[in-house]
């Protein structure tokens, strides 16, 4: 018999009981689905939390000091661009406060920053310049405001060379940043860029507490540590008085954490398949019972094992495959909606999960059909055709 032939006499089977065809696949749309939706899901965190991390700079080292007891100047960070596999030092100072201006007021992050930021962490303009050395050199009052700053105090963003005051103290905006996209760290929407040493007298804070690092071109992120740990340890003397955060140890950990998690998530969600598969198997024996006089005629007439296998074969994989495909379409409506309630997430079926997905399926109907397809296989013709 033909396989096309098979086909269509398997087709015609699930066909005519709509319902318990149905009510079958649900075991495994129920699976397709739980694989797909859980996996999906481990993969969008996965790259949310890693885009994240690359704004921040994948290359990059964070230090924070925590004793207090020893001040760490601003040329003693600064000295250390000098050092080997070491390009930028970008110290920064943060705190907050309310900028105004004309009549109007907004609560923002406060960031002291040097020329190297840009270069460490970028700064995305729409206009003006970043700040220079000159800025900091002379305290000069001047600023970089964030695109929500600039337009919650006047309404748009050509407003360079205005003045916003804080705390008491105006300063003169020379750069306006793009729109920035929000992530788990927040964003520069809100921000306002000031020379680090006028930050400092704003901030009443004249010691250096954090400051990235950026590594030199060839150069790898473990060996700036390594630099960077021995000039702090020659400092206090006492490891536990700063951290060292790589960020590409802080990368491969979250890949390495998600990874697992999703090969977990996979092998729970991988047992309601089975149990969708048990489910294939139980009504295939019903239907070899209810098509014994059926399959007595077929076989009575010239049909061989293999065609009375291959169709029954043919009929269970048919259903567990329309079962994936139904619950892969379910999972996309479910992700589709996921991401219009929390744009700043990108979940989706990767072609890779939804081959595993469909893969899983064929399997199940295959390994779930064989015992139904060889027990109708074996039914003796006569005794299938006395068969009421």
């Amino acid at each position: 018999m033909k396989l096309s032939q098979a086909g269509k006499m398997a087709f015609s089977a699930v066909l005519s009981n709509k319902l318990r065809s149905f009510l079958t696949m649900l075991g495994i749309i129920i699976g397709v689905m739980a694989v797909t939706l859980l996996i999906s899901l481990v993969q969008g965190a996965t790259n949310t939390v890693t885009e994240s991390l690359d704004e921040l700079g994948g290359d990059q080292l964070v230090v924070s000091i925590t004793d207090r007891s020893k001040r760490l100047t601003l040329g003693e960070v600064e000295a250390l661009a000098g050092e080997e596999g070491i390009a930028y030092v970008s110290p920064t100072l943060s705190g907050s406060g309310t900028a105004k201006a004309a009549g109007k007021s907004t609560d923002v992050t406060i960031s002291g920053i040097t020329e190297s930021y840009d270069a460490v962490q970028g700064l995305d303009l729409e206009s003006g310049r970043v700040i220079t050395e000159l800025d900091n050199e002379q305290r000069l009052a001047v600023c970089i405001v964030g695109h929500s700053v600039a337009r919650d105090l006047f309404g748009n963003t050509d407003i360079l060379d205005e003045t916003i005051r804080l705390s008491g103290r105006d300063y003169r905006i020379v750069g306006v940043l793009n729109e920035a996209q929000e992530t788990m760290f927040g964003s520069a929407n809100s921000a306002v860029y000031l020379p680090f040493t006028n930050a400092q007298r704003l901030l009443s804070n004249v010691s250096v507490s954090s400051f990235y690092v950026a590594t030199e071109e060839g150069a790898t992120t473990q060996d700036a540590e390594a630099v960077l740990d021995r000039a702090l340890m020659e400092k206090y003397g006492d490891e536990d008085s700063y951290s060292i955060v790589n960020l590409t140890d802080v990368m491969d950990a979250v890949n390495d954490v998600m990874a697992a998690l999703e090969l977990l998530l996979g092998a729970i969600a991988g047992i309601s398949l089975l149990v969708g598969g048990i489910g294939i198997m139980n009504i295939m024996l019903v239907s070899v019972t209810e098509r014994t006089r059926e399959i007595g005629i077929r076989k009575a007439i010239g049909a061989l094992k293999s065609d009375i296998v291959v169709q029954f074969m043919i009929e269970s994989v048919i259903i567990s495959l329309i079962g994936g495909l139904i619950g892969m379409l379910l999972s996309q409506g479910v992700l589709t909606t996921l991401n219009t309630l929390y744009p700043d997430y990108h979940f989706g079926i990767t072609a890779g999960v939804a081959a595993m997905a469909l893969g899983f399926s064929i399997m199940v109907g295959l390994v779930f059909g064989i015992y139904p397809a060889n027990k109708a296989a074996k039914l003796k013709p006569i005794n299938a055709l006395r068969y009421e």
